[in-house]
């Protein structure tokens, strides 16, 4: 899971800003990760917590843990913790959230079940994460067309 999107790509190459796959990771393991935080990191910093994995829920506490040290080092603080979900809305193959429906229509494009089934679990937080109004949502569309619904 190392794999940045395409529409990502005007900020990987200096992880400027926290990519998907490690917000992605962030929910998984119920951390709040502020940008300012992100910050302090050094590069090869940001580059572990790329690459460190983060699917079960051993490697979600040590993530968790690893995370909180890092921002102890750099801030003298935890950061806060989110409440990890049972069944994320981006495991759920059967129903697209209301709120990416929306934003998809608000952009002109129908998903429908069949293409939500067939994108993987990130594309999926990519997309809830992209749709949501507190959100710079410029990203969308581009999401949309790299993930081929359009």
């Amino acid at each position: 899971m190392n794999d940045f999107f395409k529409f990502e790509a005007d900020f990987v190459d200096s992880l400027r800003c926290i990519p998907m796959q490690v917000r992605f990771k962030l929910d998984s393991c119920g951390v709040k990760l502020k940008l300012s935080h992100w910050h302090q990191f050094t590069e090869q910093e940001r580059q572990t917590l790329v690459e460190m994995p983060c699917i079960s829920i051993e490697e979600c506490q040590k993530y968790r843990e690893f995370l909180q040290n890092l921002i102890i080092e750099k801030t003298g603080n935890t950061a806060s913790e989110l409440p990890i979900e049972d069944n994320p809305p981006w495991i759920n193959e059967k129903e697209i959230p209301q709120i990416t429906q929306i934003k998809a229509v608000e952009s002109g494009v129908n998903i429908t079940i069949e293409q939500w089934k067939k994108l993987t679990p990130l594309e999926r937080f990519a997309l809830i994460k992209l749709s949501r109004p507190s959100h710079e949502n410029k990203n969308f569309y581009p999401a949309l067309q790299e993930f081929g619904l359009l």
